[in-house]
């Protein structure tokens, strides 16, 4: 398990029992997979601390073992695909394939630069073919601000990528492809207002580089892995944490993620969320792996894991995959 520093204020359980808030899970809804931490990026907000060199990726026999269980799980009607580059897996065409003709949602959480590395010419094609939801990464509308987050020479390509998306239809009226982006803070601070900034970002797409999309969302940095060595670095860990502490939501932590969402690993291990994932913090507490439940319900019962990382989702408006929560 992944050491967290210690932080010198009420447990996260402690904090929602002080303010009445209790969070037993609901019936699930989503299964979020995480295919693999191969990325052509190394982002310096990645949770996962994905890039070009980790080999981690799931393998056939796993796809095999989600699909199986997916098709006697008609309450999951979403299949949320991350990673790394979950397009970099050389299983991603079979699951995606595979969970659509299960009726399902498929989610693409895409970094928009995959689409131009080897092997990858036709994957915008095929994900608009097979009506995949495109949700991918621009933490801002301002080269500057993007490549200090991400990386040298990722702006223009990115630009280009959603070009692309949109030539295929993706955030276009009357083509049922939805194109969301998603907007990390540059640094140790809370997101802004998520309306608000989607509205900034409509308009400065629009009308410097002619790109539309469906929404945005907001997502707070969570302080783990990468993004927590570099608040070590910078010693602002504790500062940092005591920004989520001080803004922590009652209503938003009735809407987290964790709830109805079941996140599974590279090799199969279950999981409250993709961010107990990063940690190693085990669904509810105690390990399990897909091979060792008969349906995905199975999963969805005892306590949600918590921990001080969890202030993140519930600070101000709160954050989730899907933006903010209020």
């Amino acid at each position: 398990m992944n050491a967290v520093p210690s932080f010198a204020a009420p447990s996260f359980a402690r904090s929602l029992r002080e303010h009445g808030v209790a969070l037993p899970r609901t019936r699930l809804e989503i299964l979020q997979v995480n295919v693999g931490k191969l990325c052509d990026l190394a982002c310096q907000h990645c949770h996962v601390e994905a890039g070009p060199g980790r080999t981690e990726i799931m393998q056939a026999a796993t796809v095999e073992r989600i699909l199986e269980l997916l098709a006697n799980a008609p309450g999951v009607h979403t299949v949320d695909l991350t990673g790394g580059a979950p397009e970099l897996n050389p299983h991603f065409r079979t699951l995606v394939r595979g969970s659509r003709a299960l009726g399902k949602t498929v989610i693409d959480r895409c970094n928009l630069t995959v689409l131009f590395r080897p092997g990858q010419e036709d994957t915008a094609e095929f994900l608009a073919a097979q009506g995949v939801k495109v949700v991918a990464s621009l933490p801002c509308y301002s080269k500057a601000n993007v490549e200090q987050q991400r990386g040298q020479h990722v702006f223009d390509p990115s630009l280009r990528a959603l070009h692309r998306l949109n030539a295929l239809g993706y955030g276009r009226a009357g083509f049922g492809l939805e194109l969301d982006l998603v907007y990390n803070p540059l640094g140790a601070t809370l997101p802004p207002a998520q309306a608000a900034l989607e509205a900034t970002y409509r308009r400065e797409l629009a009308e410097h580089f002619g790109i539309v999309f469906n929404h945005l969302f907001t997502i707070t940095n969570m302080p783990i892995k990468r993004f927590l060595h570099l608040l070590e670095r910078e010693g602002r860990y504790e500062r940092y944490m005591q920004t989520l502490l001080d803004a922590f939501n009652p209503r938003a932590a009735l809407g987290v993620m964790c709830r109805n969402l079941l996140s599974v690993s590279w090799d199969g291990e279950l999981f409250d969320c993709d961010f107990n994932q990063a940690l190693g913090l085990p669904l509810g507490g105690r390990r399990r792996s897909l091979w060792e439940i008969d349906t995905l319900a199975d999963a969805g019962h005892g306590p949600i894991a918590f921990a001080d990382h969890c202030y993140g989702c519930t600070a101000g408006a709160g954050s989730s995959c899907g933006g903010s929560l209020t």
